[in-house]
């Protein structure tokens, strides 16, 4: 930051440049009876201009009306390290050790809210602490495993492509070829879902497990969520027994436990609870509790480790495309002409587009798109046998996805066309169920909690 007192003006930034103060350094604001003590912050870009911004010792920033009686006064450094699990611009911490007989994890972030801190000009998140920094704000990852720490990408969840989930799948297959026990990916937790996806197709075979993780709260919140999923994921990776991609988050809203969902089967499904996260039509394949170092397996279905074996690349013109009353056939027609080579369906019910598109879609066919169907309803599967519509739709050549999520449809369809463009192949990779996509038996424990009370 150039400006040592950014934000400021007037008779405020007057005051503060007397005083020799500059963004960062530790002071104490006295209006009326009350004590402000913190870190001078930058200020807002919307805030008013007469305004000072502490970061108080809780992690909360306060932002002071400057008045005629206001005094301001540098105050002393606070103690190193008082405030552990919190960012600020005067606490250094101590690199922490490593135990060398513990197994070793390698982190690799990608951006996203919990490698993030908050833009104080503006008020907005934005992607900036290193996997290095993680582990200085969370030591006590140190105890669970051996870290090493990189930085592939610092961008949010929505600017991901599959070009970065190549990207991720070679880092990550390098990781475990240096001799790395599992892996945790930090990642933005609005397309962790994709992601997750895409490294459960593209690792045929695992030699351990790979942690997606992510936060719902920037690491510089006090409320934060970061270190305690941050911790789960490194034990999920130094300690868990499958050898597969998972999405590590909390389990409920409270700090108990988290839970390991199988990258195929994850989907957010609130905006900022901490407990987001939700296995769709399977469980969960573990509890998670780092507090007391232990896994608690709950689906034994899982992959064993074996021999690294990658099989990487996407095809990035697939497209997945929601029905909506009023839908035309100009949709599907506008990816026929642009030369997408499938579409993702995220139909209504038991999988169904209207009446209206099937020309288009018949057309999609015939010009060799791979047309999937799959439902908007999430829970259940495709069935297009039992109305005429969907009898209709599968005349025209569309594949049933069973009972993949839309987003794990268009993953997977994304990696098949890497690999081939024969319909025939394509439509027996779709049907089969290669990385635990697709599960042939619902119980009534696999829906939330509010469909059955």
């Amino acid at each position: 930051m150039e400006d040592p007192l950014h934000g400021y003006g007037g008779e405020v930034r007057r005051v503060l440049e007397e005083l020799g103060l500059r963004v960062g350094d530790r002071v104490r604001v006295v209006r009326g009876g009350e004590v402000y003590e913190g870190i001078l912050m930058p200020r807002y870009a919307l805030a008013g201009k007469q305004i000072i911004v502490v970061k108080l010792d809780n992690g909360y920033n306060v932002g002071v009306k400057w008045e005629p009686g206001v005094r301001v006064e540098r105050a002393e450094k606070p103690r190193q390290g008082a405030r552990r699990g919190m960012l600020s611009a005067e606490v250094v911490f101590p690199p922490p050790r490593m135990a060398e007989d513990k197994p070793p994890v390698s982190i690799i972030s990608t951006g996203g809210t919990i490698a993030s801190r908050v833009e104080y000009e503006t008020g907005a998140v934005r992607p900036a602490i290193s996997s290095e920094d993680l582990v200085h704000i969370v030591p006590e990852i140190t105890e669970t495993a051996r870290i090493e720490a990189d930085i592939l990408y610092s961008i949010f969840s929505e600017d991901m492509t599959p070009k970065h989930w190549e990207g991720i799948v070679e880092a990550v297959a390098e990781k475990f070829r240096k001799g790395a026990r599992g892996v945790v990916v930090t990642h933005g937790t609005d397309t962790m879902g994709y992601t997750a996806a895409a490294l459960s197709f593209a690792f045929r075979s695992l030699p351990g497990p790979v942690a997606l993780v992510g936060s719902q709260r920037s690491s510089d919140r006090p409320s934060s969520d970061a270190a305690f999923n941050l911790r789960a994921a490194v034990l999920v990776a130094a300690q868990a027994p499958f050898a597969e991609a998972v999405v590590v988050m909390h389990g409920e809203t409270g700090d108990t436990y988290a839970l390991a969902h199988r990258g195929t089967k994850v989907r957010k499904m609130h905006t900022s609870r901490r407990d987001a996260f939700q296995s769709i039509n399977a469980p969960p394949l573990a509890r998670v509790y780092p507090d007391e170092q232990r896994i608690e397996i709950i689906d034994g279905r899982y992959r064993e480790p074996g021999e690294l074996e990658v099989e990487n690349g996407f095809d990035d013109k697939v497209a997945l495309v929601k029905m909506y009353p009023g839908i035309t056939g100009e949709v599907i027609d506008m990816f026929v002409d642009k030369g997408y080579h499938g579409l993702v369906l995220e139909g209504t019910g038991l999988g169904h587009f209207p009446n209206s598109t099937i020309k288009a879609i018949e057309r999609a066919v015939e010009e060799g798109l791979a047309v999937v169907m799959t439902s908007q309803c999430l829970f259940g599967r495709v069935n297009m046998n039992v109305y005429s519509t969907g009898r209709r739709l599968l005349a025209a050549g569309v594949i049933p996805g069973d009972d993949m999520l839309p987003e794990t449809a268009y993953v997977k369809l994304s990696w098949i066309l890497a690999r081939t463009r024969d319909p025939g192949e394509v439509r027996r990779l779709m049907l089969t169920n290669l990385a635990g996509e697709m599960n042939p038996r619902h119980t009534l424990e696999l829906y939330p909690r509010w469909y059955h009370g």
